[in-house]
């Protein structure tokens, strides 16, 4: 019996995900997954956008039902040292820290369009006049 079925072409079946590396970046999005794949949707949590850079390892999704619709999930975490409960959002060299007790900004902040720094200094200068 084992050897009727050594001789019968069983279908490979690919993995229904695999980490990709971002051949061209942006929304579509090319991946090199052993071969180049483009046209890639990105996906993320409602309410939040991002573009993968030129680079990025990512996460894709093979869907469909023979998997010929990949998508890209997510990618792969950058090591840093967050401790547990702790989350950073960040873009390029900007970021966002929520820790157990500070909200950290990094870069320059943005007020309506406004360099924090100068609503400040206008509201100094309005104190002191």
């Amino acid at each position: 019996m084992w050897t009727s079925e050594r001789s019968r072409n069983l279908p490979v079946r690919e993995a229904p995900a695999e980490i990709g590396t971002v051949t061209l970046g942006g929304d579509p999005a090319g991946v090199s997954l052993g071969g180049e794949r483009r046209w890639l949707p990105v996906y993320a949590p409602g309410g939040y956008s991002w573009r993968p850079t030129s680079g990025d390892k990512v996460l894709v999704l093979k869907t469909g039902a023979e998997g010929e619709s990949p998508c890209i999930l997510g990618t792969v975490q950058s090591e840093t040292e967050l401790k547990p409960g702790e989350v950073m959002l960040k873009g390029g060299e900007s970021f966002v820290l929520l820790s157990q007790e500070r909200l950290t900004l990094g870069g320059e902040v943005y007020i309506n369009g406004r360099p924090l720094y100068n609503i400040v200094r206008d509201i100094v200068i309005d104190l002191l006049n």
